[in-house]
């Protein structure tokens, strides 16, 4: 595939808005788009699955590591891809340039397109981007956008920019209303919460093309290095899993569903909101979300509640990370300080903290085997709250790059619960261990009917 990285120097200049734009802009000439996103991120993925149709994929190189980048990469066929970037261009892990979106770009060869929004800005902002190009060589650093900014400026600042950088620049997005996405706490709002979405992306990208010029950046996405990295193929068995998407729950990186199916699963979604039991599986896996928005509505299907916890309970193998570990808590109080009965599984209470808990890469050490851990590995792992529980857990050896450690979460020969995420797409085969329990589980029912 051609394959471009859209990157930008800090936070907040409009990579999202930009990515998803020349994905939709792509698409409406008639090409075959796939999506990426660098770093551990949940939300923007469901943007870019929302605007082409199609699975967005993470691509982190401390959670996968350079292999399982290469491999999902080679995983995908089209036309052109579309990699979003994370925080500023150089922004990695614990203050370096590890798993940035420059190391992301220099692992994988792909051309990078700097946004840029200029403000009030002129030859200073050819200053600092001359810093970003010099800062690491080769910078993959290929082209540059400016957002947010009207026609006249534009045609100010183009020359300049071209000529004290050295870069071309391929273009403008003009101010426009549609560009405006809210955020929360943890980010952007959801896709599903932007009710007109792909009609603001068909603006977008409107706009995109009358005033970029998109066939240099396609020019340039074909300046990519060739991808090497053969796809893995896992063993394979035979089972079901139930994995909760609705409001609540939708923080999952797609590779985890996918190497789940490509070890024998089949994946049946269902709602804890809406849904009054869980659907005849062999296994359960409650992955991340925003559970704490609808706690009232999880905590009224009382059915639901009742029918995870008799499956956790008697042996279902589950996986509940972070949103999935806090519904299978005794309680979650809301605004008032009322606890609202949840599944039940732990007997502890979750409630906002008001500030970010334990947030970043850290690595997970397991003492013992479990379901997805074997004693003594150590594997990467990602936390992003402001949640927490009352009772944690202890089962696992949690650090951090600084040497801060603690211990967190549940397990057993068919559980993990706990708030760090897990990328199935590193070199820990969770999906088959994960799937291959749901098999024996599966067999061990067929036994008792």
């Amino acid at each position: 595939m051609k394959r471009i990285l859209i990157t930008a120097m800090e936070s907040g200049s409009g990579k999202t808005v930009v990515s998803c734009g020349l994905m939709r802009a792509f698409q409406k000439r008639g090409l075959t788009v796939r999506a990426f996103k660098c770093g551990p991120d949940y939300i923007d993925p469901m943007f870019h699955t929302r605007v082409i149709g199609v699975p967005s994929r993470n691509l982190d190189l401390f959670l996968q590591g350079k292999k399982g980048v290469l491999r999902t990469l080679a995983r995908e066929n089209g036309d052109v891809a579309v990699l979003e970037g994370a925080m500023g261009f150089y922004d990695g892990k614990n203050g370096t340039p590890e798993a940035s979106a420059w190391e992301t770009a220099d692992v994988t060869g792909t051309p990078a397109l700097l946004v840029v929004r200029p403000g009030a800005q002129s030859v200073t902002l050819a200053a600092q981007i001359r810093g970003v190009t010099a800062f690491r060589t080769p910078s993959r650093l290929a082209a540059l956008l400016l957002t947010d900014c009207r026609p006249k400026r534009y045609a100010q600042l183009k020359d300049m920019l071209e000529k004290e950088t050295g870069l071309p620049v391929a273009g403008y997005l003009p101010p426009m209303e549609e560009a405006k996405i809210p955020s929360r706490h943890l980010g952007l709002v959801t896709a599903r919460e932007i009710g007109d979405l792909n009609t603001r992306f068909d603006r977008i990208a409107e706009e995109l093309e009358e005033h970029t010029d998109l066939d240099l950046l396609l020019s340039l996405a074909a300046q990519a290095e060739n991808m090497a990295e053969e796809p893995s193929v896992p063993d394979k068995t035979s089972c079901t899993i139930a994995v909760a998407r609705d409001e609540a729950f939708c923080f999952y990186y797609e590779d985890n569903l996918d190497l789940l199916r490509e070890s024998g699963a089949r994946i049946i979604p269902f709602s804890p909101v809406h849904d009054t039991r869980l659907p005849d599986a062999d296994g359960l896996y409650l992955g991340g979300g925003y559970p704490e928005l609808y706690a009232k509505e999880l905590s009224a299907n009382v059915s639901m509640r009742q029918s995870v916890r008799k499956a956790v309970m008697s042996g279902m193998p589950t996986v509940a990370e972070c949103g999935g570990f806090l519904y299978l808590q005794e309680f979650v109080k809301d605004g008032n300080g009322d606890a609202l009965p949840m599944a039940g599984v732990f007997p502890g209470a979750a409630e906002d903290t008001g500030r970010l808990q334990r947030f970043g890469y850290l690595t997970v050490s397991a003492d013992r085997d479990s379901l997805l851990f074997r004693k003594g590995e150590t594997v990467p792992a990602h936390e992003f709250h402001y949640w927490d529980c009352s009772d944690c857990g202890a089962e696992f050896k949690a650090q951090k790059a600084d040497g801060r450690t603690w211990r967190f979460g549940f397990a057993g020969p068919d559980l993990y619960a706990g708030f760090p995420h897990l990328h199935f797409g590193g070199e820990t085969p969770f999906a088959q261990r994960f799937a291959g329990a749901a098999a024996a589980y599966a067999a061990k029912r067929e036994v008792r009917l």
